[in-house]
């Protein structure tokens, strides 16, 4: 389902409306999204249910709800005294096969929509990403892609998606309801989040620090064409903002948006950035890519020797790698650029530098023990 901007250009700043006296539901509060969608809410006053099975730590304008997503009775009985007029939703979870995903995936976004029916919901923004054009992960880059850069108008791909489902059972609920909606696909997103299973980010800076503390040179560990070629990424912050803008602007509402930073980038050059701020040697792709679940094997002793010679506040390497995940993007065969006119001309202006998106998580990681 995708429909095209009908409003004029605009390049004003995409101011966030006052939350002052409105609710707010953020699903997945804990993740990398859902953090920063938190933080943005609160900031600009509004009232956060932070949904998540597990609660985070306490802070104003934020009341934690733990719930358990796949289990109705425990969603309708948890959010019937709750009353949010927006609702963000950010969590999924993997299953082994496409079916799966779809019937666990879908059925957690209608479990939640109809727990909410006692609600007076004005808006709800789903969070999906590029498999919309990339095919599901039973499918992901085979048949046929669209030219890049990805932009909203493309139709769905033949195959089953977990992220159509979603999307299918928002719009049956808005069409019942009456409430508006928005989906924004997100490439790779950046953002700070500690056990998540996504996160290169993280993941990036703790292979950098074994690198540097074992000597070892700092080996891109993806294929040849996505060291040479353009990509783009996310920044948590920024997926955020575009759907809060969109959830509180009326150019946001019933529309699927890309977001991305707004610059692009080739690996090789921001191979070499990493690599200065670890002060690592950076290295390359081979003839064929050396993914860092191989290159990583069998370093859980060796990171825990790490965190207990600086002090650092995780010594479990998986609660902080994704090494599969960052594999899988590093290890491409296909340019992945999107286009972002659509948001752009409807009014949401925000821009990111890529590094510096890069740099600043590393500061923060830095700041709070997870790397030296």
């Amino acid at each position: 389902m995708t429909s095209s901007a009908t409003t004029s250009p605009s390049l004003s700043s995409p101011a966030v409306l006052d939350g002052t006296g409105r609710t707010a539901l953020v699903v997945g509060a804990t993740g990398i999204s859902g953090s920063a969608t938190v933080d943005l809410l609160a900031a600009n006053g509004w009232t956060v249910l932070a949904l998540s099975r597990r609660p985070g730590i306490a802070r104003d304008n934020v009341r934690w709800v733990s719930v358990d997503l796949q289990n109705a009775d425990d969603l309708a009985r948890t959010l019937a005294a709750e009353n949010p007029s927006h609702v963000y939703i950010t969590a999924w979870s993997r299953q082994a096969t496409e079916e799966e995903n779809i019937r666990v995936n879908g059925g957690m976004v209608r479990d939640l929509l109809a727990a909410l029916d006692h609600a007076p919901l004005e808006h709800v923004a789903l969070m999906t990403g590029l498999k919309h054009y990339l095919g599901s992960f039973d499918a992901y880059g085979q048949g046929e892609i669209p030219e890049t850069p990805f932009r909203e108008e493309e139709p769905r791909r033949a195959e089953q998606n977990f992220y159509y489902a979603q999307e299918d059972e928002v719009f049956a609920a808005a069409a019942r309801r009456g409430f508006t909606w928005s989906t924004h696909r997100s490439h790779t997103v950046v953002g700070h989040a500690v056990g998540n299973a996504m996160n290169m980010g993280l993941t990036l800076a703790v292979y950098a620090t074994i690198c540097r503390v074992l000597e070892r040179p700092f080996i891109f560990p993806g294929s040849e064409t996505q060291w040479n070629g353009l990509t783009d990424m996310t920044d948590a912050t920024v997926l955020a903002e575009q759907m809060v803008w969109a959830s509180t602007h009326e150019a946001g509402r019933n529309e699927p948006f890309n977001v991305v930073n707004g610059d692009v980038f080739r690996w090789r050059w921001m191979w070499q950035r990493l690599a200065d701020y670890f002060g690592v040697v950076p290295v390359g792709p081979g003839t064929e890519p050396q993914p860092l679940e191989q290159q990583m094997a069998g370093i859980e002793s060796t990171w825990t020797t790490i965190a207990r010679d600086h002090g650092l506040a995780e010594a479990d390497v998986s609660r902080l790698a994704s090494w599969w995940h960052t594999d899988a993007d590093l290890g491409r065969t296909m340019e992945v650029v999107t286009d972002m006119s659509k948001s752009r001309l409807a009014g949401f202006t925000t821009h990111h530098r890529t590094v510096d998106s890069f740099t600043a998580l590393f500061d923060q990681y830095r700041a709070e023990k997870l790397i030296p």
